[in-house]
């Protein structure tokens, strides 16, 4: 969940994560990425551009809880990270299965990695989230809402890896020759379809083969039944960035399909299982920061805290400052430095100099300028004054929450319900529980109602989130709830 996966820093260091926790469950797969079409009208990407192309992959599948040997499957985040060893170096896209996160503003990362580990008091509830810890979080930080409708969900609960989407939740851009920019955001669409398990399932799977997920998708690579996806784009020139309700840089908000289709350029194919686990998935550090060519950031404020926290996590993860040198990370394109000596160097130097300012060297290697393939930041047009605040674009916690309820068939109300109850019923602090069946009104007063049965407790009666078609007066409604749920996490005294 970085989160791709997710999709958080435990940084969650998962083998094959670059956001997952480390020694999390994972499994480890390669192949190659074929791309349908030229994207050279948005992006100077080789691996986007050249159609018919095949780009050696390594594909990573982690959960988020659950710690190396947790039983699978369980209800949480799962996700994948894909490295595409392409000619202008390694290029990282590391998703959850889930679209949308918890908050907002990584500076408060620490807040859900460390409410959703086991609870500090007795080690209990590894691989699920079950526990005061988490649900207390949840109940103080309304923006968490919409992801918590998709966790609760079938949809936290995958069939198998093959049957996965994958998000990249954050905003990117594309940038072409001519140094245009576009935002996009990476979907992987898996060609078995999308498939989920019921709760009844889950419970005896877990029970009797706790390595379900790895062994579904080991066996189908082992029996030439290799899983695809179809990698798609969702594609918005610069200029539209103001034009949808909702701010494209706010990660707990997705981009409708109805609104921007899902453009499919390329299919991924696995076809090769790793030679040894712990010196291919154990070692592999996935940062979203690893990037190429056409291909660059936004100030997305979540994605601008992975870029910090990832490079954070690997150091500790793998005790090396030099981990892109390790065999698993090392970089299909050719890498040249006049570096010597350094902690745990895994390459020599024979040059004579430790600096590219030496004329001993030649001045050599140098930035290749007149190729055209030198990586280039975007040159972004700023204004206004540098705060630490949230834009009001990002004050609507609810609507899409809502909107992701409307869409459920009437079993997967049910599942959802049903989910929420067996959760909050292993709270032990009722204030939690009533904190959230508050938050369970903002979104829906019949699902608040259904869970508040189940639980034996009383349902709220109204909604704090007026439906207006005034900007002004529905922002104002979002500031005083929002600041209701913060004064309470301020005043209340003890871990709830």
């Amino acid at each position: 969940m970085e989160y791709s996966g997710l999709v958080m820093a435990k940084d969650h260091q998962a083998p094959g994560r670059s956001d997952h926790a480390a020694g999390a469950a994972g499994a480890e797969a390669h192949g190659f990425f074929e791309l349908y079409e030229s994207l050279d009208n948005y992006t100077r990407a080789g691996f986007l551009t050249d159609a018919g192309a095949k780009t050696p992959v390594s594909v990573c599948f982690s959960s988020v809880c659950g710690s190396r040997g947790s039983t699978e499957p369980v209800r949480e985040i799962s996700g994948f990270a894909t490295r595409f060893y392409t000619e202008e170096g390694n290029y990282d896209l590391v998703c959850n299965n889930i679209p949308v996160f918890f908050i907002q503003d990584a500076g408060n990362f620490p807040d859900p990695v460390q409410s959703i580990r086991p609870e500090h008091e007795s080690d209990h509830s590894r691989a699920v989230a079950a526990h005061d810890s988490f649900w207390s979080f949840v109940s103080l930080t309304p923006e968490s809402m919409h992801m918590i409708m998709w966790i609760m969900s079938d949809r936290s609960i995958p069939r198998s890896f093959r049957m996965m989407e994958g998000f990249g939740v954050n905003t990117f851009r594309l940038i072409n020759r001519n140094g245009q920019s576009h935002f996009v955001k990476f979907h992987w669409k898996p060609l078995l379809g999308v498939h989920s398990m019921g709760w009844d399932e889950v419970r005896k799977i877990s029970g009797t083969d706790p390595d379900y997920h790895r062994k579904d998708l080991w066996q189908a690579i082992e029996e030439g039944t290799f899983p695809e996806w179809e990698l798609g784009l969702q594609i918005i020139p610069e200029k539209d960035e103001h034009k949808y309700p909702f701010d494209l840089l706010d990660p707990t908000k997705l981009i409708p399909e109805e609104l921007v289709p899902v453009r499919r350029v390329g299919k991924m194919t696995l076809t090769r299982n790793p030679d040894k686990f712990s010196a291919g998935t154990g070692r592999t550090a996935f940062h979203p920061g690893h990037v190429v060519p056409g291909i660059d950031f936004t100030n997305d404020p979540l994605l601008q805290g992975r870029l910090f926290s990832c490079s954070d996590t690997q150091l500790l993860r793998l005790g090396r400052p030099r981990f892109h040198k390790i065999s698993a990370n090392r970089s299909a394109a050719s890498v040249q430095d006049n570096r010597q000596d350094g902690h745990r160097r895994q390459t020599g130097n024979s040059s004579g100099t430790s600096s590219n300012r030496y004329a001993v060297s030649g001045g050599s290697p140098f930035q290749a300028d007149t190729s055209g393939r030198k990586y280039e930041r975007y040159n972004e047009r700023v204004g206004g004054k540098k705060i630490r605040g949230r834009s009001r674009s990002f004050f609507d916690h609810f609507s899409q929450a809502s909107l992701f309820y409307s869409s459920q068939s009437k079993a997967e109300k049910k599942h959802l319900a049903d989910a929420f109850v067996f959760e909050l019923e292993k709270v032990r602090r009722s204030k939690i529980r009533i904190r959230m069946l508050e938050l369970l009104s903002q979104v829906d007063l019949s699902l608040s109602a259904i869970v508040a049965d189940g639980l034996g407790l009383p349902a709220p009666k109204e909604t704090h989130y007026p439906a207006s078609n005034n900007p002004a007066a529905y922002d104002a409604a979002q500031q005083v709830a929002a600041s209701r749920f913060r004064n309470r996490k301020i005043h209340e005294s003890g871990p709830a």
